[in-house]
């Protein structure tokens, strides 16, 4: 019964900390109240996906010292309190870079390993799966974050900045709380014997090619969901908010139906057509992005296979590498997202100059249709995976 109070808590807390995939949300009202164009409104998200997974990579490895409980509680505490600190943007935008940006990064950077790496602790049979659902709700949250951030700020009339600020207050109090309950079965640790070495790790031909395909996939997702509400190229508030939500559903949803995937066909071929499903749906953007169900069609396939993202690479280190080395190996790899974050910065800029996404949707595909060629062939070769 303990693990699944465990597995709620996971979820709990993932569901605040998703909160910046709805980033979009916010963008267009900053916009107006900064004077800032659309790729300096997303240096607050780009900063966020350095820190994160920078911090991550730390974390990672010194978890089994940290413990799971202190570093879920620190974690909520940085994070709560950089929405906070964001909240007083409207003295200058600096306030938001540093409060979603590098606190909240941080912040997330200590709590968001620990729940994946708990879960799969207490479930070690279904590691795709569990991955999914103890992780849904980093996606999943977002769908709230955003009905309900809208929802204050054409309402109630409060600014993105007021919004921060109560925002961040929920979830300081939440992931604190919902981190207290973090806990490792009885018998169980994240002390690796023998330890990994981390230039061993990061020479391993699994490794590199996983973290080649997850770079490519990371920085389609981040694309898409920063600058959702603008791919539509008309300003409908309410179309957009759908939008962000709908991603944000899939998104979860995502995670539940692509770990229970890669469970049952294992995860060369489950990264192979989470790629190619992402690069198709890139390459039609332009035909489809012209209406406003293609638009709501669009998001949701998006999010859907961005969702799968964050669950097939888990459970593939939980298989390759033990359950034990999860918090060190895929803190590691975590770190592609900070090469992928810096493509919807670029995408933002380029929209500046030219007032679309298409050749930026059109590249990304490229990219992981390249990967996939690349990487197909050497991971056949490859049997652990």
């Amino acid at each position: 019964m303990l693990r699944y109070l465990v597995l709620i808590c996971a979820v709990v807390m993932q569901m605040c900390l998703g909160a910046t995939y709805s980033w979009s949300v916010y963008v267009q009202r900053l916009k107006v109240l900064t004077g800032l164009g659309q790729g300096l409104v997303q240096l607050p998200f780009t900063l966020f996906y350095f820190l994160f997974p920078a911090t991550m990579v730390i974390v990672g490895g010194l978890l089994f010292r940290i413990g799971v409980r202190r570093s879920a509680v620190i974690g909520g505490v940085i994070f709560g309190g950089g929405w906070i600190f964001a909240g007083f943007g409207q003295i200058h935008f600096l306030f938001t870079i540093i409060g979603i940006g590098v606190m909240a990064g941080i912040g997330v950077g200590f709590a968001y390993m620990v729940p994946i790496a708990v879960a799969i602790q207490w479930f070690p049979d279904h590691k795709g799966l569990v991955t999914g659902i103890a992780v849904a709700g980093f996606g999943g949250g977002a769908a709230l974050v955003s009905q309900v951030s809208a929802l204050l700020m054409a309402s109630y009339q409060f600014s993105p900045f007021q919004t921060f600020r109560i925002m961040g207050l929920i979830f300081l109090l939440l992931v604190s709380t919902a981190g207290l309950f973090m806990a490792l079965p009885t018998g169980h640790s994240f002390v690796s014997n023998p330890p990994l070495r981390i230039k061993g790790l990061v020479t391993d031909r699994t490794f590199i090619l996983l973290y080649l395909c997850m770079v490519t996939a990371l920085a389609a997702g981040f694309t898409v969901n920063a600058n959702l509400k603008e791919l539509l190229g008309v300003d409908l508030p309410k179309v957009g908010v759908l939008a962000v939500s709908l991603f944000a559903v899939a998104n979860a949803g995502g995670r539940l139906v692509w770990g229970a995937f890669s469970d049952r066909v294992r995860s060369r071929p489950a990264i192979g057509f989470n790629l190619l499903s992402q690069a198709g749906l890139m390459i039609i953007a332009f035909w489809i992005l012209d209406s406003v169900p293609g638009f709501l069609v669009f998001a949701f396939i998006a999010g859907f296979n961005y969702g799968g993202v964050l669950v097939i690479y888990a459970s593939t280190v939980a298989r390759k590498w033990g359950s034990d080395k999860v918090g060190q190996v895929y803190g590691l790899l975590f770190s592609a997202n900070i090469p992928a974050a810096i493509a919807p910065l670029l995408a933002g800029f380029l929209y500046d100059r030219i007032g679309s996404f298409t050749l930026s949707l059109w590249f990304l595909a490229g990219c992981m249709i390249l990967v996939f060629l690349v990487t197909g062939k050497l991971f056949q070769d490859n049997k652990e995976i």
